[in-house]
């Protein structure tokens, strides 16, 4: 049996979101943020160990059950603090989660988990629907790119080796520091519109919307 761990980046103060509490923690439908993303990954893969990166003046609002570990400066920092604290449990596959994605589909999921079965990692994208630019202006072809998204999952073994490498500034999300250590056996699966980041107080309404109606399944 394939062996998981979830991990949920949810360490962000979100100073620029303008609420009184960090948007992870901002309530949806009665329920902060980060429980629904925390649920629905549970609902997805159940026998996952959850390695939940907060800060530790949020740490009551952690679900029982989940192993804590610090936020560090950058976000790859606070990564691979939770890869150290299950260092030493055996695991095959680790998908790697923001904690302000709370609308991720339980099909969605499982489809990166599975893709990990015959490469080295997978991420869920999207495809770009507005016109793009370059930044000097000139026209780019939206349909050369797609939006990234989370859950991003990885062979637990590569992502460890990945992770202590030294830091590079192209490594904006999981996939990038897997490329920077030479693994780049990575599957662009089918992601989710539903699944938004929660950046601004608009995106909560919008999640509300997507709740009520179901279309996030």
């Amino acid at each position: 049996m394939t062996r998981f761990i979830n991990i949920i980046a949810a360490g962000g103060k979100g100073t620029r979101f303008g609420a009184s509490v960090p948007k992870q923690f901002c309530l949806l439908k009665g329920k902060p943020v980060l429980h629904h993303a925390m649920e629905r990954l549970a609902r997805a893969i159940p026998n996952a160990l959850t390695i939940l990166v907060i800060d530790s003046d949020w740490k009551d609002m952690a679900p029982s059950g989940a192993i804590l570990a610090s936020p560090g400066r950058t976000r790859r920092e606070s990564i691979k603090n939770a890869l150290n604290a299950c260092a030493d449990y055996p695991a095959d596959v680790i998908l790697v989660h923001d904690g302000a994605r709370p609308l991720p589909s339980e099909d969605m999921i499982r489809r990166v988990a599975e893709a990990c079965t015959y490469h080295q990692g997978a991420i869920p994208v999207i495809a770009v629907t507005d016109s793009l630019r370059r930044a000097d202006g000139s026209p780019a072809n939206r349909a050369e790119f797609r939006a990234v998204q989370t859950p991003q999952a990885f062979r637990a073994d590569l992502l460890r080796l990945a992770y202590n490498q030294p830091e590079r500034e192209a490594d904006t999300d999981d996939a990038s520091v897997m490329n920077g250590a030479g693994f780049t056996d990575i599957a662009l699966v089918e992601g989710d519109p539903c699944n938004l980041k929660i950046t601004n107080p608009m995106d909560l309404k919008v999640a509300e919307v997507y709740l009520s109606s179901g279309f996030e399944n």
